[in-house]
């Protein structure tokens, strides 16, 4: 089957209620005005073991019919407007408002105004336990006082989630209340050890996993670490070896910084936290939503709609991914990220023609579903794609390789012999930074959201990275599907990382937008620990000076190099502090790394006939 481009326009905005008579400001006054709009009803919900969680209900005035609930849950506490009415109401859920439904958000178990006791990503239960709780027993217990006490309602139920709430979207899927009709998982964490927040590949995601850990179990509200620097590079560079958080600040109190010093490794903690492995069968339909520059959770939804569609017998599992970062659809237009433009508006476009209509279609039998199997927008060509399966059919794998003097080429490497190869000196003392200096805190940023879009040239002449660069395109290429590096590769460490990047680089002369001209945007990148090239849950020192063969997976991605770009790849062994520093030297558990174990290591990447290093990207040849 074909796929369908569709190119999305400006929708006119669904207009609310407003009293007979009144002029246009004071129907504007009246459509912000959350008051006049819903009935707000707040409850403390008792579960199963007791607990009681903090619950507010927004039924729509005025409504004629039995109205479906659409359920948030969150650990981030309950935002509201002057008048006390949750504020995502006339922003992230307008649009969903102005469908009608009955919404509900909720405080999980031990934040913000809810009892109980907060645990991170508490693990899934037994089901054999009739009396054990997590959170899917928590939504459960949620439906059904809903369905008891809410009146006009129509008996189903709907779920949607952002990064944290994804999960928890997950979690209610897993022994679904018969009530639950269709959810909407958005940038779930799928592992923290294998992709997600706290980990990728095993190498440690320190700025987020200090800061977030500190954030979230620091008392039962959001808490922001106090850095004596405004630069955070410095902060953590400073701060030393990681045995020094706790010795130095956290002194033992964030269980999650425990955990990870605990559990260095891939073993039954990391595994059972993971949502993949209880991913049975599709329970309730469910729209994955993803972000091709999500900073945070791009890994989580892809791996669980991949796990997923190979159970849907039914056709119940669904997927958008669009030019975001985490959580980018569901706020303003969506035209612009960072210094990028997509030409349209993209997250506008997602909730008033996909999301809307998607609930609608399940909880009210109104309408038709708003999509095949997945929706994709295409970068670079900045076009929606309207696919039957994910990765779509019409590719072919090309390989992209390695030359001389930074050349990159599909032609395979004619030279042979131990001297083809380009090599860097990797220093812990001194690592590549992430992003450009300052990097401020995570959160609220503003560089954390949009670093994934930065031109890539701040690094790009460090003598610890290496770049190859294709000459100019002379017709566009597109790649849909998963994009690997397999690197060839000597270290005269014990251990070290690889990360790859592979970047679109704009021409010099960019008429439409002169002050992109030369821009290097990157599309794909992703980190590896050495040690890890065998098991994730037993690592093995690198044997020094030897050829080693690393296959790295740097993610699924829909993009379209223009005729006239070029495709550059740029490797490099540190990315901080976004990934802590790996010693180079072997040790068991980086956690507890003392300040000598760290040292200097030169890197060789093989370029030859032999050990023809290279991208496999998957090249559209044909329309799917």
């Amino acid at each position: 089957m074909k796929s369908h481009v569709i190119f999305p326009r400006v929708l006119a905005l669904f207009s609310v209620v407003i009293l007979a008579g009144s002029c246009g400001a004071a129907a504007a006054q009246l459509e912000s005005d959350l008051s006049q709009l819903f009935i707000k009803t707040e409850a403390m919900i008792e579960m199963r073991d007791g607990v009681r969680l903090n619950t507010e209900i927004y039924t729509p005035v005025n409504h004629a019919d039995p109205l479906p609930f659409l359920i948030t849950r969150t650990p981030y506490g309950l935002s509201h407007d002057e008048k006390g009415f949750h504020s995502s109401l006339s922003s992230t859920y307008k649009e969903l408002a102005d469908e009608g439904f009955i919404f509900v958000f909720q405080d999980i178990r031990g934040r913000y105004k809810s009892e109980g006791q907060f645990t991170m990503l508490r693990f899934p239960r037994a089901p054999s336990d009739p009396k054990a709780i997590d959170e899917g027993t928590d939504t459960y217990d949620t439906i059904e006082w809903l369905l008891k006490n809410v009146p006009q309602n129509n008996g189903r139920v709907g779920i949607l989630g952002i990064s944290y709430g994804g999960w928890l979207t997950m979690m209610a899927t897993l022994e679904p209340h018969p009530a639950l009709k269709a959810v909407s998982e958005q940038a779930s964490p799928a592992d923290m050890y294998l992709g997600d927040d706290f980990h990728h590949n095993g190498a440690f995601r320190l700025s987020y996993g200090f800061e977030y850990a500190a954030r979230m179990e620091t008392g039962k509200t959001n808490f922001s670490f106090d850095f004596d620097k405004y630069d955070t590079f410095g902060w953590y560079l400073d701060l030393g070896p990681l045995a020094n958080a706790n010795g130095k600040y956290l002194k033992g109190t964030i269980p999650t910084w425990n955990d990870f010093v605990a559990h260095p490794n891939y073993d039954e903690f990391w595994q059972r936290q993971a949502v993949t492995p209880h991913l049975k069968q599709v329970t309730v339909p469910n729209l994955n939503v993803a972000g091709w520059f999500d900073q945070e959770d791009f890994y989580g939804p892809m791996k669980i709609y991949e796990m997923l569609e190979t159970k849907d017998s039914n056709h119940r599992n669904f997927l958008v991914v669009g030019p975001w970062n985490h959580g980018g659809w569901s706020r303003g237009d969506g035209r612009t990220l960072g210094k990028i433009n997509f030409a349209s508006d993209t997250a506008r476009y997602f909730r008033e023609r996909v999301q809307a209509p998607w609930f609608a279609y399940w909880l009210k039998d109104k309408g038709s579903l708003p999509l095949r199997e997945t929706l994709a927008f295409e970068t670079g060509s900045n076009q929606w794609k309207d696919f039957d399966q994910w990765p779509p059919r019409g590719s072919a794998l090309r390989k992209l390789y390695f030359h001389p003097q930074g050349r990159l080429s599909f032609d395979p490497p004619a030279e042979s012999g131990e001297r083809a190869f380009d090599c860097y000196e990797s220093d812990p003392a001194h690592p590549v930074p992430y992003r450009r200096r300052p990097v401020e805190p995570t959160y609220p940023g503003p560089g954390w959201p949009v670093w994934l879009t930065e031109d890539q040239r701040f690094v790009d002449e460090r003598p610890d990275v290496l770049s190859w660069e294709s000459e100019p395109l002379k017709e566009d290429l597109t790649i849909a599907g998963d994009v690997v590096a397999k690197l060839f590769a000597t270290t005269t460490g014990s251990d070290c990382d690889w990360i790859v990047k592979l970047i679109d680089v704009y021409p010099e002369a960019y008429p439409s937008d002169p002050a992109m001209g030369g821009y290097q945007l990157m599309i794909a990148n992703e980190v590896f620990r050495a040690r890890f090239r065998k098991s994730f849950e037993k690592p093995e020192a690198v044997v020094p000076n030897r050829v080693t063969f690393y296959a790295i997976d740097i993610h699924s991605n829909d993009h379209c190099f223009l005729k006239g770009h070029r495709l550059m790849v740029q490797v490099q062994s540190t990315w901080f502090p976004l990934i802590d520093r790996n010693p180079q030297k072997y040790v068991p558990n980086i956690f507890r790394a003392a300040e000598p174990d760290f040292q200097k290591a030169t890197q060789r990447i093989y370029r030859s006939r032999q050990f023809p290093s290279h991208l496999e990207l998957p090249v559209m040849t044909q329309a799917p």
